[in-house]
C-alpha cells in the first residue's frame, strides 16, 4: 500500500508542490527532512531516481509480493517500471535501512495503526 508513502518518497518530495497530490505534505516533509535528504543523496549516488529506488527496494524483500502503485499517467507507469531494472546490493539495502529503521518492536503490533 502506497509504496512511496503518498509521495514522499518521489522525485520532488523536497519540493513543496502547490496544487499537487503532494502539497499538503509540507509538515510531513519537514518532520522528515533529514531521512529524505540523506534518501535523495543516495539515490543521487545510484544514478536512480528516488520513485524507483524506493520501488526496488520494495521489490527486494521478500515478504512483498507486489508493491501497489498508482499512477496518474500513463508516462508515470512507464517510468515506475525502471525499478524492474534496479539491482540494490547488500550495502545499499543496509543504508535504507539506516534511514528508514522502521518502527521497531514486534510484528504486527510494531506495524499496527
Amino acid at each position: 500500500w502506497s509504496p512511496l508513502d503518498g509521495g514522499l518518497l518521489g522525485r520532488n518530495a523536497l519540493k513543496k508542490l502547490e496544487g499537487t497530490r503532494s502539497g499538503g505534505s509540507a509538515e510531513r516533509i519537514e518532520k522528515h527532512r533529514a531521512k529524505l535528504e540523506a534518501f535523495a543523496e543516495l539515490c543521487n549516488e545510484l544514478g536512480e531516481p528516488q520513485d524507483n529506488v524506493a520501488l526496488a527496494w520494495l521489490l527486494s524483500n521478500p515478504a512483498v509480493t507486489a508493491p501497489i502503485i498508482g499512477p496518474r499517467t500513463l508516462e508515470q507507469f512507464e517510468s515506475s517500471l525502471g525499478a524492474l531494472e534496479i539491482e540494490l546490493d547488500e550495502a545499499v539495502l543496509k543504508r535504507l535501512d539506516e534511514i528508514f529503521p522502521g518502527p521497531g518492536g514486534a510484528a504486527p503490533e510494531a506495524y499496527a495503526w
